[in-house]
C-alpha cells in the first residue's frame, strides 16, 4: 500500500501537484494528496469547489488564464490533448507566466488512453503504437518539447462507475458479444497512486501502460453478472435492478454466452488469454515505482 518517497515535498515554492481538470479522477486523487500531505492545487472550467477556474484554449495567446495558476512542481494534465500543437502551447504559456531565474522547469504528465495500442496479441509500454492517432501524436509532442511522461489508462472504474454498468451500452446484440474478448480496466485508487508515485519518481519522456495487471474476459462477466442478477431477483433483495425487463435482458446475455460457446467450440469460461485478441502487460510501471495494484479482480 504504501508509495515509494523520492521528493521532498517541502523543497520548492508553489504546489506541488498542479491537477489541470479536476474531474472524476481527482475524486480519487485530492483525497491521496492530502493524506500524503502533498500541497495541491486544481482547476475546474467553473472553478467550482475551491478549484481555480481554468479553460484551456489551444488557440488563445492570451496570458491571463495561465497567470492564475500557481507555481508547481508537477503539472497533470487530465484533458487529453489533440494532435500538433496543443501540448507545445499549452507548455510554453504555463512556463513563460512562470519562469524566472533559478526555478527548475515543472514536471508535465498527461493522462491517455490504451487505445493507441492496437497490435492483435500481447504489447507493453515499449510495444509499437499508432503514431497517427492524434492523442498519440499530443503525448509524443509533449514528452519531446517538455520532456514530459504519460500515464496511458485501461477503463477507469470506481464509485459508481462499474464495468457491469457498460454491458448495455457495449453489447446490443449476440453478434457484439461474440466480438468481445479482452477487457483491461483500472481503477480510481490505483490511478491516484500512479500519479503520487510519477509525481514522486518522475520518469522523464517515457509513456507508460496503467492497468490492474488482469486481462477480463468479456464473455464470463457478461455470464457472472448475469447470474447474479437472476439470483438477486429469485430472493427479492439486494441493491441489483430485478425489473422484469432488467431479468429478461439478462437471461437473453445468459443464453448468448452458453450458445457463443457451443458455436465456437470453447469448452469453459474465461477463453484463453491467446482467444482474446490484443492484451495489456502493465507490469512496466508498477515495477518501476516499486508498488502494485491494490484493487484487486472486478466484481
Amino acid at each position: 500500500m504504501q508509495i515509494s518517497k523520492s521528493v521532498d515535498e517541502g523543497a520548492y515554492e508553489g504546489v506541488g501537484l498542479l491537477v489541470l481538470g479536476a474531474g472524476w479522477t481527482s475524486t480519487f486523487l485530492i483525497p491521496l494528496l492530502k493524506s500524503e500531505q502533498i500541497k495541491y492545487a486544481a482547476t475546474t472550467r467553473d472553478g467550482r469547489d475551491d478549484t481555480i477556474q481554468f479553460k484551456f484554449d489551444p488557440k488563445s495567446s492570451d496570458a491571463g488564464p495561465f497567470e492564475m495558476l500557481p507555481i508547481a512542481k508537477t503539472v497533470l494534465i487530465t484533458f487529453p490533448l489533440q494532435g500538433e500543437g496543443q501540448a507545445k502551447h499549452l507548455v510554453r504559456m504555463y512556463e513563460s507566466t512562470h519562469q524566472k531565474p533559478g526555478r527548475s522547469k515543472p514536471h508535465f504528465i498527461q493522462l491517455g488512453a490504451t487505445s493507441i495500442w492496437t497490435a492483435p496479441k500481447w504489447q507493453d509500454e515499449s510495444s509499437p503504437y499508432e503514431h497517427a492517432d492524434s492523442r498519440a501524436i499530443a503525448e509524443d509532442e509533449l514528452m519531446a518539447c517538455s520532456e514530459g511522461a504519460v500515464l496511458n489508462l485501461a477503463g477507469l472504474y470506481g464509485n459508481a462507475r462499474q464495468p457491469r454498468d457498460w454491458v448495455d451500452r457495449v453489447v446490443k446484440s449476440k453478434s457484439d458479444l461474440k466480438g468481445k474478448g479482452a477487457l483491461h480496466v483500472i481503477h480510481g485508487e490505483d490511478v491516484a497512486r500512479a500519479v503520487v508515485a510519477l509525481h514522486r519518481n518522475f520518469t522523464p519522456k517515457k509513456r507508460w501502460l496503467l492497468c490492474d495487471m488482469h486481462v477480463y474476459d468479456w464473455w464470463d462477466l457478461v455470464q457472472d453478472w448475469a447470474i447474479q442478477t437472476l439470483r438477486s431477483a429469485e430472493v427479492g433483495v439486494g441493491q441489483v435492478d430485478t425489473s422484469t425487463a432488467k431479468v429478461e435482458r439478462q437471461t437473453e446475455l445468459l443464453n448468448w454466452v452458453g450458445e457463443l460457446m457451443l458455436e465456437e467450440g470453447v469448452r469453459a469460461l474465461p477463453r484463453d488469454t491467446s482467444s482474446l485478441g490484443r492484451t495489456l502487460d502493465g507490469r512496466g510501471f508498477w515495477k518501476t515505482m516499486g508498488i502494485w495494484p491494490t484493487q484487486g479482480r472486478i466484481r
